[in-house]
């Protein structure tokens, strides 16, 4: 197992969570008014004038005029031509910082060129997709076994969301119990049963508009970071049914946006033995980017089930797949098998295909190969240690933190809220709290990018092994200008 980590010192949670409890108690500081205006019109309506038209006329065919939700940006959603290494280039030529990377995918940079000349030999003998097996797909599969100690099997599945719906389905199988525990706020999809308690913790049902009540009657949520919420579901959970399993993003919800203790993990792993429940790791952005290893290696976890997604086809489509330990990898057996094992119900006719195991393997070795992920942690220590001084100079309550390559700029918190039912009258104002600071994230969102920097949300930026020293502080430059025209909202 790959020892090398891309997170050379872990942060302290305490001491973070403390500084974020103060960040949304502040007055909210945004970009001034009028410095927005001047991107507005100096350089949205001017620089990208090309991207402003294509977008109009998306619109009338594109509900919202984009087909995925990190392609939203205001004023208007940029258009996205080119992407290599570090950098990103839209319509109108203009040139980017991307801290994007596909929502986390891309460790090695965009569009490497290994993987890119492995794709186009792998196009040009044998297309796309065949429907039948090819001899990339067990190069991945192994790829990943031998790289995850807690994986003895792998399923390929078209996405992350794929995969969480497979691991209930598998949990549910093994342990013959029901409730499917999930740490509140965390992403796990956009499934029916998982789409609950997501973003903010304690928001419980009333994020997922479109999908009927009943279906959350065996899904719950405990508060991250708090082994003994968890543990009080877990025990009651035993004489109503059983926990199936617990899932858990291990840096902690949003990708660590709101941090976890370095042995929260651990104990919770020790709290589903204890109530035998299947413990699942979701690495959909941890996996080969905190290390080869995934997070589970860095914390010294061994979960039931893992979620892969993103990265395992190196950034190219049908990006998902479920790893595990073999007695419960068995009910995703496929085929006919003569098995009287019951399977669990998933499918998928793109999912496998050569292409994507194909990219994802070389992706894998090449990540490996370069020590990927160790650089990208690096940079993303210098991006965030950077960002915390320039947060110090211009004397702002903003919090810069950062679990290797995943890099937190929280402006105003707005993830940081969490809902309690025991005291509903406070509801509608934490709502309204959300909802006008997200706004002032896009606003944040719109600077950087108006100063070259793609940012996921204006608070979450993601480093890859493309980048170097002299362009975290060149992107560092840019982040000071926009720091200038920051100034408590009127």
């Amino acid at each position: 197992m790959d020892n090398r980590f891309a997170i050379t010192n872990y942060h302290d949670a305490a001491a973070v969570t403390k500084q974020l409890d103060e960040l949304i108690k502040k007055p909210i500081y945004s970009i001034k008014p009028d410095a927005l205006a001047k991107y507005e019109k100096e350089y949205y309506d001017v620089k990208c004038a090309k991207s402003k038209v294509m977008i109009e006329e998306a619109r009338q065919v594109i509900p919202g005029g984009v087909q995925h939700n990190l392609a939203f940006n205001y004023p208007f959603p940029l258009v996205f031509t080119k992407a290599l290494g570090a950098k990103l280039y839209d319509l109108d030529g203009n040139e980017y910082y991307d801290f994007l990377q596909a929502g986390g995918p891309t460790v090695l940079g965009s569009n490497d060129p290994v993987v890119r000349e492995k794709v186009i030999e792998l196009l040009n003998d044998c297309g796309p997709s065949t429907g039948l097996f090819h001899e990339y797909e067990y190069k991945l599969a192994k790829k990943i076994v031998d790289s995850f100690e807690s994986v003895d099997m792998f399923r390929m599945l078209g996405s992350g969301t794929e995969a969480c719906m497979a691991a209930a389905r598998v949990a549910r199988l093994a342990t013959k119990k029901k409730y499917i525990l999930k740490m509140g706020g965390a992403y796990h999809g956009w499934s029916d049963q998982l789409a609950y308690g997501i973003r903010v913790p304690g928001t419980k049902f009333t994020q997922a508009h479109g999908v009927p009540l009943y279906i959350f009657k065996d899904t719950q949520e405990f508060f991250p970071n708090d082994l003994n919420d968890l543990e009080k579901k877990l025990k009651l959970n035993q004489f109503r049914g059983g926990t199936a399993a617990v899932f858990i993003e291990p840096v902690g919800p949003e990708s660590g946006t709101r941090p976890l203790d370095k042995d929260f993990n651990k104990n919770v792993e020790k709290l589903c033995r204890k109530y035998g429940a299947l413990l699942v790791f979701d690495e959909v952005v941890t996996g080969f980017r905190i290390g080869m290893a995934g997070a589970q290696g860095y914390f010294g976890v061994s979960p039931d089930l893992t979620v892969f997604g993103k990265v395992i086809a190196g950034g190219y489509p049908g990006a998902g797949g479920l790893g595990g330990k073999r007695e419960y990898m068995k009910y995703l057996g496929a085929g006919l098998q003569g098995s009287k094992t019951k399977k669990a119900l998933v499918g998928g006719t793109m999912a496998a295909n050569p292409l994507s195991c194909v990219a994802g393997y070389y992706t894998l070795e090449e990540i490996e190969k370069r020590n990927a992920c160790q650089v990208a942690g690096q940079m993303g220590d210098r991006l965030t240690e950077g960002l915390q001084k320039l947060i110090k100079k211009h004397g702002l309550p903003f919090v810069a933190f950062n679990q290797g390559s995943i890099c937190h700029l929280e402006t105003v918190g707005t993830m940081h809220f969490s809902i309690n039912w025991k005291k509903p009258w406070q509801i509608p104002s934490i709502l309204s709290a959300t909802n006008e600071r997200k706004k002032e994230m896009e606003h944040m969102g719109a600077a950087y990018m108006a100063e070259g920097l793609v940012t996921l949300a204006g608070s979450r930026l993601y480093t890859s092994a493309a980048y170097n020293e002299e362009m975290i502080d060149d992107a560092l430059t840019r982040f000071d200008k926009v720091f200038e025209n920051v100034a408590i909202k009127e």
